[in-house]
């Protein structure tokens, strides 16, 4: 019988870190995939998505070329060849699930394709053969769950109701989409399918999109969406489908959409198929509960990414996977969820980390907001990219920020800034003094801090 240091459950982007950070450390590992090594994010999530707005932007600037002086191309014959985008998503994807590959031969790591089964708090089985471990590392996921709507299972089985995999396995673009959600998902769905030229309905059920944000945020996002000419309806909660229709109540009034495809980018569920012999404690939402180490209830199990419904991200799927090997072998590490930078890859995009505004105020803290606008910012104004903002949250008793929110072309980028500074704890005094190239888009950054301790300069 083979016997490992660490078992890992799970190859997506919590599992295989964990995997190369433990086989750095010097441990036998194994890693148990039932799919492609990259799991949800780099198959069928963060990647081909991205890669697929990255195609849209490129479409959108060419679409806008002459306003920057460059002629001589035929507006008219400037189109969407749909085979030609799957495929550049699927090279993109495939590069990377090799270069996994790779990274687990060079590591010297065991990778098994198969479904696990674990036995017992020591044992796990697949494809026929038992497997001992010391460590077992959970990252199994989760996977959407469909809503209970009147008639959706027959609109499931046309194929009319999709969810994000259903989208990338579509055979041509859609004339028109509904998509139903309030979430980053949901939002990056309704701008890209906009920005190619589908026409757009996103059926929203919270008052604003994003609602877990910054409400600055959301709502500059919201308006910039309309603007582009995506239909959003909130306040809308789905009742049933009928005829082909999706019938939703809003404002005590019943309201009927019509699209080609019904995309459902709302509800979740861990994916715990596998795990049950080990009885973990679970949430109230059924994921498996973790402390700040990614321990279980169990000495030797541990559980990483979204099968432990924390946040539902790829980065922070494979700061816990580190986190967990490390404290594995007794090195001390402890997830700070409170620095996390979430994104939505929209356009422009938006970015924060730490401590909103309305959190602030309801935690009752002595603060201060510092903000600067995109439109005043040269390189903004050079890229014609003026929709957006920075702004800054920092306490009172020592100028520490604690808090960021960007909206701009690269927040994405940008962010990362500010989740440096704030990991050390630095203040707005600090930001400041940090000399940043001129010009470039991170510029507002010391705007938005001199705005707090007194005047922005540019503005």
């Amino acid at each position: 019988m083979d016997k490992y240091d660490i078992a890992i459950l799970g190859g997506g982007p919590g599992g295989y870190v964990a995997a190369i950070r433990a086989a750095q450390l010097g441990n036998k590992v194994l890693v148990i995939e039932r799919d492609r090594p990259g799991g949800l994010c780099l198959n069928w999530g963060c990647i081909p998505t991205k890669t697929l707005l990255v195609s849209a932007r490129h479409y959108k600037d060419i679409k806008k070329s002459e306003s920057f002086g460059i002629v001589g191309i035929n507006q008219d014959e400037v189109k969407i060849d749909w085979d030609k985008l799957l495929q550049k998503k699927d090279s993109v994807v495939n590069k990377l699930v090799t270069g996994v590959t790779m990274l687990f031969k060079k590591n010297g790591i065991d990778h098994i394709n198969g479904e696990g089964k674990v036995i017992d708090g020591r044992t796990i089985r697949v494809n026929d053969k038992t497997i001992d471990f010391d460590k077992l590392i959970i990252g199994t996921g989760a996977g959407i769950e469909f809503p209970k709507w009147d008639g959706i299972d027959k609109m499931l089985e046309k194929g009319k109701v999709i969810d994000h995999k259903g989208v990338l396995g579509l055979k041509d673009q859609p004339k028109e989409v509904v998509i139903i959600g309030s979430n980053t998902y949901a939002v990056e769905f309704a701008t890209f399918f906009n920005a190619i030229g589908t026409k757009t309905t996103l059926i929203n059920p919270e008052k604003t999109i994003i609602p877990y944000e910054d409400k600055t945020l959301a709502s500059s996002l919201e308006r910039q969406l309309k603007k582009d000419g995506v239909k959003i309806v909130s306040e809308a909660s789905p009742k049933s489908f009928k005829d082909d229709s999706l019938l939703v109540e809003r404002k005590g009034k019943e309201e009927t959409y019509t699209g080609d495809y019904f995309i459902v980018m709302m509800g979740r569920k861990a994916n715990l198929s596998g795990v049950e012999a080990l009885k973990l404690d679970l949430d109230k939402n059924g994921y498996i509960k973790t402390n700040d180490k990614l321990e279980t209830n169990l000495k030797n199990v541990y559980a990483i990414g979204d099968v432990n419904g924390k946040i539902p991200l790829a980065h922070v799927a494979s700061a816990e996977g580190i986190v967990a090997v490390e404290n594995i072998m007794g090195i001390d590490n402890k997830m700070n969820y409170n620095l996390v930078p979430q994104v939505v890859y929209s356009f422009p995009e938006i970015a924060s980390v730490g401590i909103t505004k309305e959190r602030a105020k309801e935690e009752g803290l002595d603060f201060s907001v510092g903000k600067f606008p995109l439109a005043a910012n040269g390189m903004a104004i050079a890229e014609d990219e003026t929709t957006g903002f920075i702004e800054v949250i920092s306490d009172n008793a020592y100028g520490e920020i604690i808090g960021v929110h960007i909206m701009a072309p690269s927040a994405s980028d940008m962010i990362s800034e500010a989740v440096a500074i704030m990991q050390i704890e630095g203040t707005v005094y600090d930001l400041v003094r940090t000399i940043h190239p001129h010009p470039t888009l991170s510029e507002p950054y010391v705007e938005a801090a001199y705005d707090i301790i007194d005047k922005p300069i540019n503005m």
